[in-house]
């Protein structure tokens, strides 16, 4: 079994995920909008742009998303994306690059469970938790 994180946005898809692959340096799969799907006939003009699918992988992971019609869209909530790194200028620079033009939540910063832990909200909406390896335990 393998659990992936799938994102609906409101017509930035395309323009998120190619943030996030160059933000996280994955690499984007397979990205269909409606326009060149089998059901291209059936979609409005307007919305033919927009993303069908997309997969992003990312290390062993996979994020994946799609522009979501207006009558299902919802503004994203009660969720984070979860990113775990091995060392802290991995952390810091992950970090540095998804709030740009975001609002940070919680500052990377030690904590007595991580070396380093924050949390963002991207330009995009998308919540974001990076955290990087265990803090050392005082004995």
């Amino acid at each position: 079994m393998q659990l992936n994180s799938y994102l609906n946005f409101n017509g930035q898809c395309e323009a998120a995920f190619k943030f996030y692959e160059r933000c996280l340096g994955g690499k984007i799969q397979m990205m269909m909008t409606h326009g060149e799907s089998p059901m291209a006939e059936q979609v409005a003009p307007e919305w033919r742009d927009k993303i069908m699918h997309v997969t992003l992988a990312v290390g062993d992971g996979l994020l994946m998303g799609c522009d979501a019609p207006p009558q299902y869209y919802e503004k994203p909530q009660g969720f984070s994306v979860q990113m775990s790194v091995e060392h802290a200028d991995d952390a810091e620079r992950l970090f540095q690059a998804l709030s740009e033009n975001g609002a940070v939540r919680m500052p990377l910063q030690q904590t007595f469970w991580a070396d380093r832990f924050g949390m963002l909200v991207d330009q995009f909406g998308t919540p974001w938790m990076i955290n990087c390896g265990q803090a050392a335990q005082e004995k």
